[in-house]
């Protein structure tokens, strides 16, 4: 999907999200400083019934918003540790993304995620670009016909993409991300697009609590999708599932992931 990514699209998936209404915030380090994420923090949703909850991840575990080849009726996800390089000379959006990896691995139970040095190392590949480089870089990934219809379709501001083998198991995915953008911008690009390419990567505008829906923006990673990424990494939950396997598992699933998301969230029951 990439330079160093066979050229083979075989089983490959692209996702993409475009975030053109977003606040104009001045720079801050962290998402914890950003005024528009504390907001949204004070005023989220955190109760959710099964139904709600088994509502989502089906809307965005299953099927693709965009796609260039293979089946989308099966589930998705690594069968391995998932190791990120981050392609960049920008130090301080380098520090964010590994913040924003660090985040999502404290907070999905069975994922082991973490970022790593070597671009040899990694299975997941995080290119961040200027924006004016970023339909250049798009060409350069999936050639200059994909690239305009990515352009006049959904025009996106950052997007991301994997590769999936027969079993349904993601063996790589790429991450593209523009740098110069405000804080907010970032870190809403950043989240959506590093948990989309872990197997989530349908979007819905049928589901309004979920950074996988065109019309929000959240900026960090919010109690909703964090039931939708604890579900799908469950080991019980296995890649090349089909709705009605997930179904008969769901739940005893839903039930530890519960506990699991109560707990590292503090929430009261």
């Amino acid at each position: 999907m990439s330079a160093l990514v066979p050229p083979a699209l075989r089983f490959a998936l692209l996702t993409l999200a475009a975030l053109t209404s977003v606040p104009d915030i001045a720079p801050m380090a962290t998402a914890g400083e950003l005024p528009a994420i504390a907001s949204r923090q004070r005023t989220e949703k955190k109760s959710f019934t099964d139904a709600e909850i088994v509502d989502g991840f089906f809307k965005t575990a299953f099927g693709a918003e965009y796609h260039l080849a293979g089946r989308v009726d099966r589930i998705r996800k690594f069968d391995s540790p998932v190791r990120v390089f981050a392609e960049t000379d920008r130090a301080d959006r380098k520090a964010q993304l590994a913040k924003v990896v660090a985040d999502i691995g404290d907070r999905v139970r069975h994922l082991d995620i973490a970022m790593t040095e070597t671009s040899e190392a990694a299975n997941v590949r995080v290119k961040l670009v200027r924006d004016r480089d970023l339909y250049r870089t798009i060409t350069s990934f999936y050639g200059a016909e994909k690239a305009r219809e990515i352009r006049i379709s959904l025009d996106p501001q950052c997007l991301s993409g994997f590769r999936k083998n027969e079993q349904f198991e993601i063996e790589h995915s790429d991450v593209i991300l523009t740098v110069d953008v405000s804080d907010f911008t970032f870190l809403d690009c950043a989240y959506e697009e590093v948990l989309q390419s872990l197997g989530p990567i349908n979007d819905t505008a049928s589901v309004p609590w979920t950074m996988f829906n065109d019309n929000v923006s959240m900026g960090y990673f919010d109690v909703y999708d964090q039931y939708i990424l604890n579900l799908l990494y469950d080991p019980r939950i296995k890649a090349g599932m089909t709705v009605p396997e997930v179904r008969a598992v769901l739940p005893e699933v839903l039930a530890d992931v519960r506990a699991w998301v109560k707990q590292v969230n503090g929430l009261r029951d």
